[in-house]
């Protein structure tokens, strides 16, 4: 690991694999090595956000979370090892307790929009979605362990509702609130609240 890591253009890929933490190599286009990849750019995205202006129980938890996903990753690089923990989960559902128990509910869709901290959370959200679609996938092919799988999903979930938290937090000058979809349902309500009131018996 420290010749890997001291090494970084080590040229063994040049003929179009890689290696596997347990020294067996695949191509790099191997379901496995796609879900690793596609983790990999899920923790980076959320380097991308912390690289903005965030409450700091936001930010605490972002960097957790990105620990976590590097333990995701290592464990997927082993095929049969175990490395992320049930509580990694667990700690995620505490979070999307938490932070949705503060905003008001949603009485429409929302756009991936708002403050640029809320639009990076929902590029990070549809990556974390892609991420956990590769892992079905892998899953289908090859043994996979579950926490990895149920962690990406209440991720997703997760910088869903950060997303609508960083839009409140206002810290760049231009959150506030979400952004809603303009439904026609929406339009009518704005036009004529009658209108509104009859469409919903």
């Amino acid at each position: 690991m420290g010749q890997r890591l001291t090494q970084i253009a080590t040229r063994t890929g040049d003929g179009g694999t890689t290696g596997l933490g347990d020294g067996t190599r695949v191509p790099k286009d191997h379901l496995r090595v796609h879900a690793m990849g596609d983790v990999d750019e899920l923790n980076s995205s959320l380097g991308v956000i912390l690289a903005e202006p965030l409450p700091a129980d936001v930010r605490e938890l972002l960097v957790v979370i990105q620990h976590e996903l590097f333990n995701l990753g290592g464990e997927l690089s082993i095929p049969g090892f175990s490395l992320l923990k049930d509580e990694a989960v667990a700690r995620l559902d505490a979070a999307l307790e938490q932070h949705n128990a503060r905003l008001p509910k949603l009485q429409e869709f929302i756009l991936p929009a708002g403050s640029r901290s809320a639009a990076l959370a929902h590029v990070s959200r549809t990556v974390a979605r892609r991420a956990e679609r590769s892992l079905i996938t892998l899953a289908a092919q090859e043994p996979v362990n579950e926490a990895p799988r149920l962690y990406l999903n209440r991720l997703s979930d997760l910088l869903f509702v950060l997303s609508r938290v960083l839009n409140r937090a206002n810290l760049d000058g231009l959150g506030g609130d979400d952004v809603y979809w303009r439904s026609e349902r929406l339009a009518r309500a704005e036009a004529s609240p009658q209108d509104a009131v009859d469409d919903t018996r």
